[in-house]
């Protein structure tokens, strides 16, 4: 697969007490701004930015670079987050890695998935683009009463629908797009001491946070492919599953299908190259992948033997008779 991972050199502030301290593993902090590469916003862009996201109580009206004619929904209007490391030379930090997407919009820049899983699926580049279609109905509706349905309620969407509008009978796939969620500090304590000063250079992260691929894949998506794949495989579709290099590069030993028509799942990998003021989504690559696999593959490994297993619970149960502890107490 073809890497985005170009690396660019980031000077960072001169109060040292106000950076991450020298020597400490990389974090993760702000990627891409309000659609903005960071490193390319000049200093009193970013200062004036996080002033106004301060007045406006983290929700700035801004537009979205990515969605034509609406505003950013995301608190903070962070999209994508970059890896920050400070070298041994004194001053100076690199900004490392790939994007990480952490807003589902971004992958929507000019359209291009669309193109692409219309183009890969349904042969054209053209498809009509349906959002938030339900998909599932409660079924306890109208049942506690004992009445009849009168309304239907939907308990879960897909996220769009993708119809080739030349062909009859409909022919359309599913497609959800995963970005990642993060663990650690809030975002907010970048916001703060952005807005405190205009820094000549580039800050070093306030706080310290990284991408949690276990919750974003096993917690989120799994789920959701579990109970839709199951079904619209009976009806004959596909689901197309669109993340980036990063997510895509976590997960484990997904096994692959050679043909897209012996395939229920189509991930679709996109990346980023930089772009005058920032970065621009190119696709990479698409897989095709059974329902089995892709839950092997997010679930991040296989099971223990059971021999294995029992080695490791003997060890563990060694190690706390040895710190006196009993076998009724709970560590």
């Amino acid at each position: 697969m073809a890497s985005a991972q170009s690396t660019l050199k980031c000077e960072s502030m001169s109060e040292r007490k106000e950076a991450v301290p020298q020597g400490t593993a990389p974090t993760y902090s702000i990627g891409e701004w309000y659609g903005q590469g960071f490193e390319k916003l000049s200093p009193i862009e970013r200062y004036s930015l996080a002033r106004s996201l301060a007045k406006s109580g983290g929700h700035l009206k801004a537009p979205c670079p990515f969605l034509a004619g609406a505003d950013c929904n995301k608190k903070g209007g962070v999209c994508s987050l970059r890896n920050y490391e400070e070298s041994s030379e004194a001053g100076v930090a690199f900004c490392s890695g790939p994007l990480v997407t952490t807003c589902p919009r971004r992958f929507q820049e000019d359209g291009l998935i669309f193109q692409w899983v219309g183009e890969v699926i349904l042969g054209t580049r053209t498809p009509i683009v349906l959002r938030e279609i339900p998909f599932l109905e409660d079924s306890g509706v109208g049942s506690r009463t004992g009445s009849k349905k009168k309304h239907r309620k939907y308990v879960g969407k897909i996220d769009n629908v993708l119809v080739n509008p030349s062909r009859s009978p409909l022919d359309w796939c599913a497609l959800e797009q995963q970005a990642v969620y993060f663990s650690g500090d809030a975002m907010t304590l970048e916001f703060q001491t952005l807005s405190r000063k205009n820094f000549e250079s580039l800050p070093l992260p306030s706080g310290r946070r990284h991408p949690d691929w276990r919750s974003s894949g096993p917690k989120r998506l799994l789920p959701q492919l579990q109970t839709k794949v199951r079904r619209i495989r009976t009806w004959g579709k596909k689901m197309a599953v669109v993340v980036d290099e990063a997510f895509f590069e976590s997960l484990a030993g997904m096994k692959l299908e050679e043909h897209v028509s012996n395939a229920e799942i189509l991930w679709f990998v996109v990346g980023y190259e930089p772009a005058p003021r920032g970065w621009r989504l190119v696709p990479r690559r698409f897989v095709s992948t059974m329902l089995d696999s892709s839950v092997d593959a997010l679930t991040g490994g296989k099971p223990l033997s059971k021999e294995a297993f029992e080695l490791l619970l003997q060890s563990k149960l060694l190690a706390e008779q040895k710190r006196g502890s009993t076998p009724t107490k709970r560590q």
